[in-house]
């Protein structure tokens, strides 16, 4: 059961030096740093030398990898207003006919029913028109060619007019991130956002942790925005999140009940993929099941886990869904005292950061379903 001061977002606070922001990745993808986290009396002994390379000894032949195959979209769009302005849509999902959910800027000078002019290098410019529009969140809906109805179909589209959406955090804006920004086994597109903790697995480390007998199954998981965006409901009993579309397939739940029932560990890659396991689990009436719908489960300390068993993930933004969902795992308290580690001995944080590895035994038993 949470304590009641996990009930409130103010207590998933931290200051963070700016510095620490990762703005360039680690080349390899692998030698990023690592914390690994196990049974609690042994907090006092880290930070290690780890790197995510290592990562492969703390697996053993059986377990289970779980990685997010979404791919990003180029969902950053130059427009150009009926003014003459310049502007940019940032497009989130197809609300279907052509038409688009999107964030414009500046939001204020874009008027419903204006057309907006999609405009790219050496291409011939794009009719758009703004349909309607919340000027409290900056949501549009867009009516783009009818042709572009969903994100299989419009990724051309985005991959001639759009750009790669960093977060802000990030300050650059280079070729090599079309490539870097991307998991090396993202192959569905959909996402506006990386699933993070992807980022780290090399072709190399893929080989070796197969080689070793690591198992690897793939879902898909499509980050919005919303992932990323800081909440502002101060009760979190309150809480409501955004909605991800998510699919699994049935052998990816044969192969999880096959490494559990073979005495297997279950390690999701990324909080996405948490999300997703455990969203599938829920929808199953505490049974994981195939999916293809979209998930909006909320994780928070007190939620009993019924998948999985262990999770690299990166660093978090304060006040976020995701450092809500780690601290279900190992508590609030253990968490920021984690990371006020990680600050001191100047790990790198957020989308380009180092990474954290939670091994089953540092999973609180209050956080494990009684199922499992």
């Amino acid at each position: 059961m949470a304590d009641l001061i996990d009930s409130y977002l103010s207590s998933y606070d931290y200051e963070l030096d700016q510095q620490l922001i990762a703005q360039t990745p680690i080349e390899p993808r692998h030698q990023a740093r690592l914390m690994v986290i196990g049974e609690e009396s042994k907090d006092k002994e880290l930070p290690g030398s780890h790197k995510v390379w290592d990562f492969k000894e703390e697996l053993n032949a059986g377990d289970l990898l779980v990685l997010n195959d979404t791919r990003v979209l180029k969902a950053r769009l130059s427009v150009r207003l009926s003014s003459g302005a310049l502007g940019e849509l940032f497009v989130l999902e197809p609300l279907g006919n052509g038409r688009w959910l999107c964030l414009g800027k500046p939001g204020r000078k874009m008027k419903v029913g204006g057309d907006l002019m999609l405009e790219a290098e050496e291409n011939t410019p794009i009719e758009l028109k703004l349909i309607s529009k919340d000027n409290e969140s900056g949501v549009q809906v867009i009516q783009f060619p009818e042709q572009y109805f969903d994100r299989g179909s419009i990724q051309h589209l985005l991959d001639v007019y759009g750009k790669i959406p960093l977060p802000p955090y990030i300050k650059r804006n280079e070729s090599s991130d079309n490539d870097r920004y991307q998991t090396r086994y993202a192959v569905n597109p959909g996402a506006v956002a990386a699933p993070t903790a992807g980022l780290h697995f090399s072709d190399e480390l893929l080989c070796a942790l197969k080689e070793k007998g690591v198992l690897q199954e793939r879902l898909t998981l499509h980050v919005g925005l919303g992932t990323f965006r800081p909440i502002k409901t101060e009760n979190l009993n309150n809480l409501a999140l955004h909605s991800e579309w998510v699919e699994i397939k049935e052998k990816v739940v044969k192969a999880i009940e096959n490494c559990h029932s073979k005495g297997g560990r279950v390690f999701a890659v990324g909080t996405t993929c948490v999300r997703a396991l455990e969203g599938a689990y829920q929808l199953g009436g505490k049974k994981l099941k195939a999916v293809n719908t979209k998930v909006d489960l909320v994780i928070k300390p007190g939620y009993q886990f019924g998948v999985i068993d262990g999770l690299l993930t990166n660093f978090h933004l304060p006040k976020s869904s995701l450092l809500l969902l780690v601290s279900a795992l190992i508590g609030r308290k253990r968490l920021l005292n984690l990371y006020d580690k990680a600050i001191s001995n100047k790990y790198r944080f957020y989308s380009y950061g180092d990474a954290m590895l939670i091994k089953p035994e540092a999973i609180m038993p209050l956080a494990r379903s009684r199922n499992k």
